[in-house]
């Protein structure tokens, strides 16, 4: 029973990138919105009046929707297994990366990033191209996580295999005889 909850499966941490992508966006919703407001009936034509809403609203889909679906199209899953990451809103791309394989972590901030905490976190598992954990919020934390899981996954055969290897032995051996 007990070796069953140790092979079971955990969600350790739900990641998406940092939410401050979506600061400007939604300071162009609030502008857009206003300006829908302020102008919508001021105009003596009617066709202007709907010209004002619906570029407001071709605005916002295509400055505050898509942006918005972007963001929360974006997910990075860590089990106690495995890296889930998770891309795409319509066309969905999985790719997962499992702790047993190990894996070098690196984490690269910009002076925005360090402010705020957040990073991108690459892990290159020998692959051609580097997985890429882009603008992760607390990056630092992520990393010494990934590098735990790593470390608790290791293979048991060739863990204890190492152990065995590295044990004394008791034997005693004389030249050329044991």
């Amino acid at each position: 029973m007990a070796s069953d909850e140790q092979d079971s499966e955990r969600v350790v941490a739900r990641l998406r990138p940092h939410g401050r992508v979506l600061f400007w966006p939604s300071l162009v919703l609030i502008a857009t919105v206003g300006a829908m407001a302020y102008f919508n009936g001021d105009f003596s034509e009617q066709w202007q009046n709907v010209a004002v809403l619906a570029g407001g609203t071709l605005v916002i889909v295509l400055l505050w929707l898509l942006p918005l679906l972007a963001w929360l199209g974006k997910r990075y899953i860590i089990t106690t297994r495995r890296i889930i990451i998770r891309t795409g809103f319509f066309v969905r791309v999985r790719q997962e990366l499992l702790h047993s394989r190990g894996y070098d972590v690196t984490v690269r901030q910009n002076s925005l990033q360090s402010m705020f905490g957040s990073g991108d976190v690459f892990i290159n598992a020998g692959l051609e191209h580097p997985v890429l954990l882009r603008d992760v919020p607390g990056a630092d934390l992520v990393q010494s996580a990934l590098h735990d899981l790593m470390e608790r996954s290791l293979n048991p055969i060739a863990a204890r295999r190492q152990a065995e290897a590295s044990r004394a032995s008791d034997e005693t051996t004389a030249w050329g005889t044991r």
